[in-house]
């Protein structure tokens, strides 16, 4: 007995690494040089990762994260790790429009071109808590706030050419409902709480959708992506068992930050836009994520609801 399950365990050991190294890793070895990006929540995980790499092929990279101190750590890290000192931190607080806007008025300040922009940062809380801006905090993070972000920085963008937008989005928008009347409303159970991490990942795919077509004309693009399951903080609260469990079946950070450094950097996506990609490669979307009329609808309803902050 004991023969077979350790041949077992053997073989999904080998399985998994044989996947890792063939499969959803970005192969380009193109340089950034004197190239500005930011990545949003790249003090740890994907985002962490997917700023390192940048750093490494010559960018200057901005981590935009609400917390100074994780920031900082994750700076000093990534300037040992690379050699490159052009790594910084500016604070941003997703959940708060008035950070989002402030973070914005700073970028325009201090620099003259951006070149790539990663909305990486999102949460999964599952609670009813409201944001200071009366919404849904895990819509406010993970939707709100990065339409918000994005839309202040389209100048930015564009004025610097050939530019690209990149939206962390996840295979759980196929589980996602978008009632426009609803979507400033918290969720009014246990079940409805679990429903709304799946309608703020079909909202970015709808978002990319339409700032896709609103575009058009630019040579800015803009893309999403599933990362993949990866083990990362948000499962630090689990038991230890299951944790285990984690890390052996779902990617590192790294191999879950391939496919947005793939739509960050590879020149095989030069020029793509409007698209959704899983393992470095192009992916089909949920009916719900093809309704170009929900996308559209969707960006008047948001840009209402936070329209205060981008005057």
């Amino acid at each position: 007995m004991w023969f077979w399950f350790i041949s077992l365990a053997l073989f999904a050991w080998l399985a998994k690494y044989y996947y890792k190294f063939t499969h959803g890793i970005c192969k380009s070895n193109d340089r950034l040089t004197n190239k500005v990006a930011i990545v949003t929540g790249a003090n740890s995980g994907i985002g962490y990762e997917t700023a390192k790499d940048l750093a490494n092929r010559g960018a200057k990279v901005i981590l935009a994260c609400r917390d100074q101190t994780k920031g900082i750590a994750a700076i000093d890290a990534i300037i040992k790790e690379t050699g490159n000192k052009e790594v910084y931190f500016q604070p941003l607080d997703l959940s708060s429009l008035a950070s989002v806007r402030n973070f914005a008025k700073a970028i325009e300040a201090q620099e003259t071109r951006l070149d790539i922009l990663v909305n990486n940062a999102g949460t999964g809380k599952l609670d009813n808590s409201l944001t200071e801006d009366k919404l849904p905090i895990e819509m406010q993070v993970n939707h709100f706030g990065p339409f918000l972000l994005t839309v202040l920085l389209l100048p930015l963008l564009k004025s610097s050419g050939s530019s690209r937008i990149v939206n962390v989005s996840s295979v759980m928008h196929y589980f996602g409902n978008i009632d426009l009347d609803k979507i400033h409303l918290p969720a009014k159970n246990a079940f409805n709480h679990s429903r709304v991490y799946a309608n703020s990942k079909l909202a970015n795919i709808l978002f990319t959708k339409e700032l896709h077509q609103r575009l058009s004309g630019s040579r800015v693009t803009v893309n999403c992506l599933h990362p993949g399951a990866v083990n990362t903080d948000i499962f630090r609260n689990q038991p230890r068992f299951v944790r285990s469990i984690f890390r052996f079946f779902f990617k590192t950070p790294w191999e879950g930050a391939q496919t947005s450094i793939y739509l960050a950097v590879s020149e095989e996506v030069e020029g793509v836009s409007g698209k959704y990609f899983v393992d470095c490669e192009e992916a089909t979307v949920s009916s719900k994520a093809r309704n170009s009329l929900l996308a559209t609808r969707l960006w008047e309803r948001t840009e209402t609801l936070v329209s205060r902050y981008m005057e």
